[in-house]
């Protein structure tokens, strides 16, 4: 019997009564017992009292108290389990846009969007399931790190890849990424313009600043804003890069000494730091909003829900979505 557990309602789940979604992510939960709960206010939602009729919306934290019950199998992982479900289904689920021409999805973190070493599952594997009549499979137009979330841009026709790969290429997108990062950064908001170099580590290949003249680097820009902060100790920016460079915006967040909480590569606390309490220890880096040319005319908007690690963060620390919104 698991303690007290907070739960994000996903993306998939929008409009779904309280006592459905219980026994979607419950079923050995009884309504009588699941009433009882609700009467004396041990389940609630965004920490009020709730029925069993109330309609739970993407983003919602449903508070579940210790049961006898446990949960579905495919519910352990944070956010949803990828490990058991067919491609189809799991790439339905990520799905935020789909015309003709383009899907855009909404990457969980920790999912891989090509293969490499240590990687059993990934994106553009996965897109096999999605082939067309014709038998063309989609075709993915940028890439994001394997613990960054959010959105994927895939194009389904060859030519929608040619004219969406060029929109990248001639700088046409916009993406905003949103971080929370250690610390304060030295402006509210500013360019970051460096030169990158990679160095092979033990580790894997490993970014960093590269001294002027450098053999190998290449040129990374960046910008960013504060959005809000958390005493002294953590802000959540809003970042956007101008270039697109392999770990950019995290050795970005790094180089003006904020780096990005949860970052296994480029975060180095002090030793008197301490890991936020109730915080997971997962790279805090989402790919929030992508604005770009359709292949078919007029732009593709799109915006992406926050991954339950970062969902509960912001609630941990009072800090509100709609803040970050033009």
């Amino acid at each position: 019997m698991a303690g007290v557990e907070q739960i994000t309602v996903e993306a998939g789940e929008a409009g779904m009564r309280l006592d459905r979604w219980f026994k979607a992510h419950y079923p050995g939960l009884g309504f009588g017992h699941l009433q009882k709960l609700l009467r004396s206010g041990q389940v609630r939602v965004n920490g009020g009292r709730a029925k069993a009729d109330t309609r739970v919306e993407p983003g919602h934290v449903i508070r579940i108290p210790p049961l006898e019950v446990d949960r579905k199998a495919s519910d352990q992982m944070t956010g949803y389990s990828i490990r058991n479900q067919d491609d189809g289904d799991v790439l339905a689920r990520m799905l935020l846009h789909e015309d003709p021409k383009v899907y855009v999805f909404n990457k969980p973190a920790g999912l891989a969007v090509q293969g490499g070493s240590g990687v059993t599952r990934n994106v553009d594997d996965m897109l096999e399931a999605l082939r067309n009549k014709k038998g063309e499979k989609p075709r993915l137009v940028h890439r994001l790190d394997r613990d960054t979330s959010g959105v994927l841009v895939v194009a389904r026709t060859r030519l929608a890849a040619m004219k969406l790969s060029e929109s990248f290429r001639a700088r046409e997108t916009k993406k905003t990424y949103w971080a929370l990062v250690k610390g304060v950064p030295p402006k509210r908001e500013d360019k970051i313009s460096t030169w990158l170099v990679k160095d092979q580590t033990p580790d894997g290949d490993r970014m960093r600043v590269a001294k002027h003249g450098e053999k190998g680097a290449d040129h990374a820009v960046s910008f960013y804003r504060l959005i809000e902060q958390a005493a002294q100790s953590l802000s959540w920016l809003e970042m956007e890069p101008y270039t697109g460079r392999t770990h950019q915006l995290r050795v970005h967040a790094a180089h003006i000494g904020c780096p990005i909480i949860g970052d296994p590569k480029y975060f180095e606390a002090d030793t008197n730091w301490d890991f936020p309490g109730g915080m997971q220890n997962r790279l805090h880096l989402h790919a929030r909003r992508i604005v770009i040319p359709h292949p078919d005319g007029g732009k593709i908007d799109v915006t992406a829900p926050l991954p339950p690690h970062m969902r509960q963060s912001w609630n941990l620390l009072g800090l509100d979505e709609q803040s970050g919104e033009d």
